[in-house]
């Protein structure tokens, strides 16, 4: 067979596997490496409500089912805290498997499928007339564990399950070089003394929205404690994570996270390492904080490169 008999096989083939798709009572879908939506079946795009446009991001679909109460059944007092939650599991691994409900009642069981350059598959099976006995139990179980990963204040994951996250970056041989980011608000202990605990909690919840904006689906995102977090940065070099920090730099310093108070802004000090082969966990936090140290003394508000 010639090349271009070759070509127009993988055509044909390409053509009739999307007509099946489209046909499919499946719901699939497929998000770029942006997580914006590309592609969605008819069955999907009937039950979470959408139409690709090249443009809506997986959160923005959320939020819109969130506000319409339609799609994704999601239960939450706070959706920006519900979706950097999801975020802290979504797309970390090349492939995942779970439960989900529906606005419509219906119950699905939806995988999420990675490739190397970031696209993400999804597919979903209908599973509401299998039986239910222990799904209870299951939920709680997964909920618990949920909660178990996550900083209760920020919706992103917390000091375990980040330093988790790492210890696992760290052993995969796929994604480097990484690089990682410890981040410290600067003169925190003013705005809680002067303003209260209150004020410097929507200080650290918008820091951690900032974050996450600005980050990859891909990248690990952790509060540590206190106001200091740490930035997972997988497949990224010194040049593409420095870049990736100076955007964040910027936001930080352009928010006004509190509405009483619209005049104050803050801003952060970051400290940025590359990891080597080999390296663990303790050592190559110790750089990083040592850069974030090193940012300190400089006069915060910026980024100093780990020796």
């Amino acid at each position: 067979m010639s090349d271009m008999q070759g070509l127009q096989v993988q055509d044909e083939l390409a053509g009739i596997l999307l007509g099946m798709h489209e046909e499919s009572p499946l719901l699939v879908a497929l998000f770029d490496a942006q997580d914006v939506l590309r592609y969605a079946n008819r069955a999907f795009r009937a039950a979470y409500a959408v139409q690709p446009d090249g443009q809506m991001s997986w959160s923005d679909m959320m939020r819109d089912n969130y506000a319409h109460r339609r799609g994704a059944c999601i239960e939450t007092q706070d959706i920006e805290a519900w979706i950097a939650n999801v975020h802290s599991r979504r797309g970390k691994t090349a492939h995942r498997a779970f439960e989900a409900d529906l606005c419509d009642g219906r119950w699905i069981w939806m995988t999420e499928s990675i490739q190397q350059q970031g696209w993400m598959l999804c597919v979903a099976s209908d599973i509401s007339n299998l039986r239910q006995e222990g799904r209870a139990l299951r939920q709680a179980h997964v909920k618990a564990l949920a909660a178990a990963n996550t900083d209760a204040l920020t919706g992103l994951s917390n000091r375990r399950h980040g330093l988790q996250l790492l210890d696992q970056a760290l052993m995969d041989s796929e994604p480097w070089p990484l690089c990682v980011a410890l981040l410290d608000l600067d003169d925190f202990k003013q705005i809680n003394d002067s303003l209260g605990h209150a004020a410097g909690d929507l200080a650290l919840i918008d820091f951690a929205r900032q974050l996450q904006a600005g980050s990859r689906r891909e990248d690990g995102c952790a509060r540590l404690g206190g106001d200091e977090f740490l930035l997972i940065l997988p497949a990224a070099g010194l040049p593409q994570a420095q870049a990736i920090i100076e955007r964040l730099l910027e936001r930080v310093r352009k928010a006004r996270p509190l509405p009483d108070h619209p005049e104050l802004g803050y801003h952060c000090s970051v400290g940025l390492a590359q990891a080597s082969w080999g390296e663990n966990t303790e050592t190559l936090l110790c750089r990083a904080d040592a850069a974030l140290y090193g940012a300190k003394l400089a006069g915060r508000n910026r980024y100093v490169l780990a020796e």
